[in-house]
């Protein structure tokens, strides 16, 4: 399995989420696109890895993967649309993250836009659907949404640098924000943080997505 590097990141005011897409269950074999936990980020960028498979369902894994394809079967939103667009723009393709790209877009909070960073370099993103925001309290969730710091924190805590495919992915990650995430798990049962990979392995242009249940909280320790 060839390795993703993963780019050295500048400061904190940098990436967030996703593309997505609907899915099948399926194992993942070796790849231009993956990357082992044990890389990192210091790794040169000319080892990045080349365009997406010319199957963008090849690495799909989740229980939710085969209903999304049922929803989305074709157009820019579908599996095949999205591998066609960078992150920002498949993600707004994506009926289940209209949230997500609200928050990353600036239309919550205008001092937040990561749409230009998103899709200027490799990523895997955890990106939390619809469903994962409408679990927070509205009052938490405008609190974060108002303070611009607070919410790149979050936002970036959803991101590692490097492409990392289903079967590289247990273990520790370091993610932009700087503190770690842990996936546990395999297969179709992969958990971030404890909350569930509903579909992921989903290819953009220049990322690898993992739709998960529930936002991800950094411990948001004061400096």
């Amino acid at each position: 399995m060839k390795k993703i590097a993963r780019t050295a990141f500048v400061g904190l005011s940098l990436t967030a989420l996703f593309g997505l897409a609907a899915c099948s269950t399926g194992g993942t074999t070796s790849s231009p696109q993956s990357s082992s936990p044990a890389a990192t980020a210091s790794t040169p960028a000319s080892e990045s890895s080349e365009s997406p498979s010319m199957d963008p369902a090849q690495y799909l894994v989740g229980s939710g993967c085969a209903d999304y394809a049922e929803q989305v079967p074709d157009g820019e939103g579908s599996v095949a649309g999205m591998a066609q667009d960078p992150v920002a723009v498949a993600a707004s393709n994506n009926p289940l993250l209209t949230t997500l790209t609200a928050t990353v877009s600036g239309k919550l909070n205008p001092e937040v836009n990561l749409v230009d960073t998103l899709n200027g370099d490799e990523f895997t993103v955890f990106a939390p659907v619809d469903q994962a925001f409408a679990a927070i309290p509205e009052k938490d969730l405008e609190a974060v949404v108002q303070d611009a710091d607070t919410l790149s924190t979050v936002l970036t805590y959803h991101v590692v640098p490097g492409q990392i495919l289903p079967e590289d992915l247990p273990g520790k990650h370091a993610t932009v924000q700087g503190e770690d995430v842990e996936v546990t798990g395999s297969g179709d049962e992969l958990k971030v943080n404890g909350a569930n990979v509903i579909c992921g392995g989903v290819q953009t242009a220049n990322a690898t997505v993992y739709l998960v249940d529930q936002v991800l909280m950094p411990s948001m320790k004061s400096e």
